[in-house]
């Protein structure tokens, strides 16, 4: 049984560019894939980043991310399997199992590291950064953060199941995380094989859809379905919902959208700002001990 069609006279978002992630090092020399944040896709706003990481093979990940500041936008690592620890110059520590979601607002600056809690087994997950605006830059450093056991799992017909991070679903399912600035929506989706999933998104939001297992198909812009394999990321168009099929194999996918802020962004290494100069100011402050 399929899913129930949404409601009439909203407009269909469709895929108009693909997007295959490059092979990527970070931190003391984890093997990742980048999706957001390269050549291709630089970024789309208000997302910066997109790393996901999958190994079971520790000499890729067990260096980890040791000690490292950010400034001005936030980081986020949603968990799939394996386990990391958090640590950070503000005392505050702590371990992302399988399921968690931790979501840092850097803010004015904070020194952290990121490292697995493990030495063995797959290590799987994801990394996303979501820019803050201007006004909101050097607010304080915060965290959001919840085990699987605190993100709603909202089920629906067919065995679809949706995990809600951030956001609120077409069923009115919210999330944990709450982040009014650019006001995003986060979602684990596992479709078995022969259904049709539906979600509807705000019509402004910028979003896009990343395959983490089977194959999802989406109208392009062409009206064409086309077929996104494990590990492509789908860009959207603007619209008001979402429609993806699953064919002969189940499939799990994120939906990530946030309202774009549309100001002048200036990046280098761990800090995001709007102008060279303050990128200039971040790398003497963070000299000066000023994190």
């Amino acid at each position: 049984m399929n899913m129930p069609e949404p409601r009439e006279n909203l407009t269909l978002r469709r895929v108009s560019r693909i997007i295959k992630g490059m092979p990527a090092t970070d931190g003391a020399g984890v093997e990742l894939t980048r999706v957001i944040g390269q050549p291709v896709l630089p970024m789309l706003d208000p997302f910066l980043l997109l790393d996901a990481f999958r190994s079971d093979k520790p000499e890729d990940y067990i260096a980890g991310f040791p000690p490292h500041p950010h400034r001005g936008f936030e980081t986020v690592t949603y968990l799939l399997a394996g386990r990391m620890r958090h640590k950070d110059n503000a005392g505050h520590e702590g371990v992302i199992e399988p399921g968690g979601i931790q979501w840092m607002t850097a803010g004015k600056g904070i020194v952290h590291s990121e490292m697995p809690e493990q030495e063995n087994g797959m290590l799987e997950g994801f990394q996303l950064w979501v820019n803050l605006p201007a006004n909101h830059k050097m607010d304080k450093a915060a965290y959001q953060e919840y085990s699987a056991e605190h993100i709603p799992l909202e089920p629906r017909e067919g065995g679809i199941e949706v995990r809600i991070i951030t956001g609120v679903t077409s069923k009115g399912t919210k999330g944990p995380v709450v982040q009014p600035l650019t006001d995003p929506l986060y979602l684990d989706v596992r479709v078995p094989a022969g259904q049709t999933y539906f979600e509807e998104l705000p019509e402004a939001h910028n979003a896009f859809f990343y395959v983490i297992h089977g194959s999802v198909g989406v109208e392009n812009e062409h009206g064409k379905t086309i077929w996104l394999a494990r590990d492509n990321l789908g860009v959207l168009t603007h619209g008001d919902v979402i429609k993806l099929q699953v064919a002969q194999e189940d499939a799990r996918f994120l939906i990530v959208a946030g309202k774009p802020l549309r100001e002048p962004v200036a990046r280098r290494g761990p800090f995001v700002m709007n102008t060279k100069a303050e990128i200039q100011q971040a790398f003497e402050d963070y000299k000066q001990g000023g994190f």
